[in-house]
This record gives C-alpha cells, sequence and structure tokens, in this order.
C-alpha cells in the first residue's frame, strides 16, 4: 500500500494541511522576486556581478537584465511544468519544481561571477514555472465554487509574505559583513523548497486530477475526505462527481496538446481554448504593467526618489509590503463577494490614483528641496503615503483574481498545460517590466509612475468586454461561458443561459452535450453505460450517451 499518512487527519485537517502546504510553496515565489531588488545595491553583489562601483549601481541595463533572465526560465519551466503536471500529477510534478527551484537558490547564494549568477537565475526559473502553474491549479481543484477565491486568497497571503521577509531581511542584515548581506537573502529561499520537497510524501493527490487520467476509485476517495470525510452517497460528493465525469472524456483529445492551443485550437471548435490561453496571458500581462513590481521590488528607490535617506528607505520599504500581507487577507472578503471582474475594476481605478498622485508629490517635492526643504519633505512623505494606497487596495483588489483567474477557464483534462499560458504572461510581464524599471527610474524618474498609471486606465475596458466572471461558477461549467464565438462577455453569457435551459437546468447535462458536439459525438450508444451501485452515479464509457440519460433524469426531478 502507498504511504498515505493523510489518512490519520479528520478530513478537514487533510485540506488545511494542504492549504499549509501550497502556502509554503509560494512564499518562494514572492521571496524570490523581492528580494533582488534590494540584494543587487549592496556592495558585495555589485563587485560580483560587476554592476557598478561600491554603492553605485552604473550599469542599469545588466541589472535589470540579471533579474530578468529568471523569468526566462519561468517561461519554460511553465510550460514543461503543465504538460509534466498534467500526465504525471501535481505531486510529482511539485516536487521536480521544489529541487529545481532549492538547486538555483544555493547557486545563486554561491556566484562568484555574473555568469554563474544567470545560469542558477535560469534553474531557479524553471522551477518556479513548475511551481506557479501547478500550485494554483492544485489550490482552485481542492476548492469548492462558493469559496474557491477566498480559499485561494488566504493562501494566496503567503506570495506576499514572501515579499515581506524578503525586505525585512535585507533590513535587518544591513549593517553586517559585504558578502553576507548578499549571500544570506539568497541562500535563505532554500528554505522553503526544502520544506516543500519533503512534505510532498505527505498530502494527497488532487481529485480531478486522478478522475481526468481514469483513476476514478482514488478520486472519490480522496474527495470524499477533502470535504469533510464524507460518503460516496452524500449528495453533494454526488453533484461534484458528476460534474467531474462529464469532462473525463477529453483527457486526451488531440485538441488538448501545446501546439494546438498555440495556434489558436483549431481543434477546439465551441471550447475556444486558443481564447482562454490569451486572455490567461493577457491578464498577467495587464497585471505587470499596471506599477506593482515598481512598488515592491525597488520600493526603496521609490521612497529614495521622494527625498528620504537610504536608511529610511529601506524601513519604509519593508513596511510598505507588510500592508501587502495585510490587503492580501482581506481579499477574502470581496473576492467571492462582488467577483472577479468588478475587483479588478475597482484595483486599476485606486491603482492609477494613486500613481499619479505619487508622481504629482514626488516632482513637487524635487522642485523644492532646496528652496523650501521643510515642505519638500512634507511632499515626499504624502508621496510615499499613496505607495501604501497603491499596495494595499492592489493586494486586495487585483493579485488574487489575476492568479485565480487562469486557473478557473480551463477545463480539467488540461488545466495546468493551459495555465503555462498564465505563467508565460507572468514570465514575460515580469520579466520585460523588471528589465525597464530599473533604467526607467535612473532615466525618467517620476515620469514612471505617470507611465504606470495611465497603463491602469487603458486596460479597463479590456476587462470590462472581454473577460467573463468566474466568481461562483463550477470548474467543470466554465466550458460553457466560452461557448459562444463571439469575444464579448455579454455574448458567452447569453449562450451558457441558453445551454443550460435547454438542459433543463442541469449544467453537467450542458457542459456534456456540448463536448459531445465539440466531438461530433451527439449520437452514442446508451448500452456503453454502467452504474456504480454505491453512489448512483454513471460510469461513463468511451462512447456513453451521458447527455440523454442524465436529461431524462434531470426532466424527472
Amino acid at each position: 500500500m502507498a504511504f498515505q499518512p493523510w489518512r490519520a487527519l479528520p478530513g478537514k485537517g487533510v485540506l488545511l494541511l494542504l492549504n499549509i502546504f501550497s502556502a509554503i510553496a509560494l512564499v518562494y515565489e514572492g521571496y524570490n522576486q523581492a528580494v533582488y531588488g534590494a540584494v543587487s545595491g549592496t556592495p558585495g553583489f555589485i563587485a560580483m556581478s560587476q554592476i557598478g562601483e561600491g554603492t553605485t549601481v552604473t550599469k542599469s541595463t545588466k541589472q535589470g537584465g540579471l533579474a530578468a533572465v529568471y523569468y526566462l526560465g519561468a517561461i519554460f519551466g511553465g510550460f514543461i511544468g503543465g504538460w509534466f503536471g498534467d500526465k504525471y500529477g501535481r505531486k510529482k510534478g511539485t516536487f521536480v519544481g521544489s529541487v529545481l527551484s532549492l538547486i538555483g537558490s544555493a547557486m545563486q547564494c554561491g556566484s562568484v561571477n555574473a555568469d554563474m549568477f544567470i545560469v542558477a537565475r535560469i534553474i531557479s526559473g524553471l522551477g518556479i514555472g513548475f511551481i506557479n502553474v501547478l500550485i494554483p491549479s492544485w489550490v482552485s481543484e481542492l476548492s469548492e465554487a462558493h469559496d474557491r477565491g477566498s480559499t485561494f486568497s488566504l493562501v494566496f497571503v503567503a506570495n506576499f509574505l514572501g515579499i515581506f521577509l524578503a525586505n525585512w531581511i535585507n533590513f535587518g542584515i544591513r549593517n553586517a559583513g559585504i558578502e553576507f548581506r548578499w549571500r544570506f537573502p539568497l541562500g535563505f529561499m532554500c528554505i522553503p523548497m526544502l520544506m516543500v520537497a519533503f512534505a510532498i510524501f505527505f498530502v494527497p493527490e488532487s481529485p480531478r486530477w486522478l478522475m481526468a487520467n481514469h483513476r476514478r476509485e482514488g478520486a472519490v476517495d480522496i474527495l470524499c475526505k477533502i470535504r469533510g470525510d464524507k460518503h460516496p452517497s452524500d449528495p453533494a460528493i454526488h453533484e461534484e462527481l458528476e460534474l467531474l465525469q462529464a469532462i473525463v472524456e477529453a483527457s486526451h483529445h488531440k485538441r488538448n496538446n501545446y501546439v494546438n492551443i498555440t495556434l489558436g485550437g483549431r481543434y477546439s471548435g465551441k471550447l475556444h481554448l486558443g481564447r482562454r490561453a490569451v486572455l490567461g496571458l493577457a491578464l498577467q500581462q495587464i497585471q505587470q504593467w499596471t506599477g506593482i513590481l515598481v512598488m515592491v521590488s525597488w520600493a526603496a528607490k521609490v521612497f529614495e526618489l521622494a527625498g528620504f535617506s537610504t536608511y529610511k528607505a529601506s524601513w519604509l520599504s519593508g513596511l510598505l509590503n507588510t500592508f501587502g500581507v495585510i490587503g492580501t487577507a482581506a481579499a477574502a472578503l470581496v473576492i467571492d463577494r462582488i467577483g472577479r471582474r468588478n475587483s479588478l475594476q475597482v484595483s486599476f481605478a485606486i491603482q492609477g490614483i494613486s500613481l499619479f498622485l505619487v508622481a504629482a508629490l514626488i516632482k513637487t517635492s524635487q522642485d523644492r528641496v532646496f528652496t523650501n526643504p521643510g515642505q519638500s519633505q512634507t511632499l515626499g512623505t504624502a508621496a510615499s503615503a499613496f505607495t501604501f494606497t497603491f499596495v494595499f487596495f492592489f493586494c486586495m483588489f487585483n493579485i488574487v483574481p489575476c492568479w485565480i483567474y487562469g486557473t478557473e477557464i480551463w477545463p480539467q483534462e488540461v488545466r495546468a498545460k493551459g495555465y503555462s499560458y498564465t505563467i508565460l504572461g507572468w514570465a514575460i510581464g515580469c520579466g520585460t517590466t523588471t528589465f525597464v524599471i530599473p533604467i526607467m527610474l535612473a532615466n525618467i524618474g517620476w515620469w514612471s509612475f505617470i507611465f504606470f498609471g495611465c497603463m491602469n486606465f487603458v486596460v479597463m475596458p479590456i476587462i470590462h468586454f472581454f473577460f467573463v466572471e468566474t466568481a461562483r461558477v463550477g470548474l467543470e461549467e466554465v466550458d460553457l461561458l466560452f461557448a459562444s464565438d463571439s469575444l464579448l462577455v455579454k455574448d458567452n453569457v447569453l449562450e451558457h443561459d441558453r445551454r443550460v435551459a435547454a438542459a433543463g437546468g442541469n449544467v453537467a447535462v450542458a457542459a456534456r452535450k456540448l463536448l459531445d458536439e465539440v466531438n461530433g459525438e451527439t449520437h452514442l450508444d446508451p448500452r456503453r453505460v454502467s452504474v456504480d451501485h454505491e453512489t448512483g452515479l454513471n460510469k461513463i464509457g468511451p462512447d456513453t450517451n451521458h447527455v440523454e440519460l442524465e436529461k431524462e433524469k434531470a426532466d424527472s426531478l
């Protein structure tokens, strides 16, 4: 019998264990994003990487390039991890990602020149590509539709906790030895990945992945456990399994390969997988170009622009990211209540206004630094206050929708692989912005905030017209929200409602019928149905007329 220590825990305890495990993995992701901005300005790192002299960076392009190469690795890691996770499981994929991340972190810590550091960053990027594509998918698959967003929010607090740790660790060792000041923060990244690599043996596999890979018995067993030690005949379990079974036949269809999705999904028909790839990629691009990285990764530089000393800028940077932890936790209160779309629109409006005010106040502060030093300091303080406003509301209304959306829009059989396109968007967005931000701050200063502020208002109509709402929608129901050939939200919602109504209100029937249309299998043999007498559910064979049988069941209720 396989090693399954999680069976000793109560069902809710198993779900808590899984969420803690996921959170530890996300600590690494947040820490890795934030740590470079601080260590790259230390004398030891500057000398090792040859990006300047003493404490002054003179090669901002190279400084940005060393940051961006991490995301190059993440691009490949995301696609490989998505394929690996869908083929071999979430557990094995996460383990591979944790080992790669661990090796890359250790090499960054021990780097002796820029070339070794580049290789180390690429390996770390490969690992985080695995982690980022699998962990969010895993969290979504374990959550129930009504609280999927709030669960994701609480787990994702760990992402900003990593950023929080990076800033305070760098502040705490600011007076340490030259080598220790940059090697220790990079070496500290190994700790969460060691924990993940060890803990992976103590958690169960994703039940949705098991079901999609025709391991129904194991899926039912784990699902009953994490839903609170329920019996397979429980109505809630019955309904969830019914929805899972509606998509199980599509696991190995050629429409789900990377080539088809990348080329626009010619074999996906009404499922429009190519469109989903674009939406997932675009949303992460949108997030990275609306100013968050300039606030968290280069926060100390922002505060220096506002007129603060290096010491004060350093601890303000740590305090700023502490607010991010609080804001991400607060997201659990709103993400399912007001939905993904409304959350994003609220965040963009507040972020845009905050960035414009930061720019105006920094500019005015700099203009009066010699003529009126007291007023200059006051204006710099006001500018800093609006950075806190930006980060808090970004974390409360933006970070979770952008990360969870890409997990919600894909069919189960291709979720991790599809989420690779979201990670591609994240990697490209982060890679390009981390490359240009130090160059922008060094050359145009406060104008950088005007640019990012404008981007917030540019993207608002894009969200309104093209991104369907996924809050409180079952993961197996999402296919119906992409069934229209139109790109517009309103047309896809109308098509969803029409199909559900035509199926007598039974979402599972509507989802199955859509798949049958795509597969060209609308006249199947009802003799290929068997019944699980324990759950009362139909077991679907390769040619089961599940639509008609479930339609009859719905009509009889």
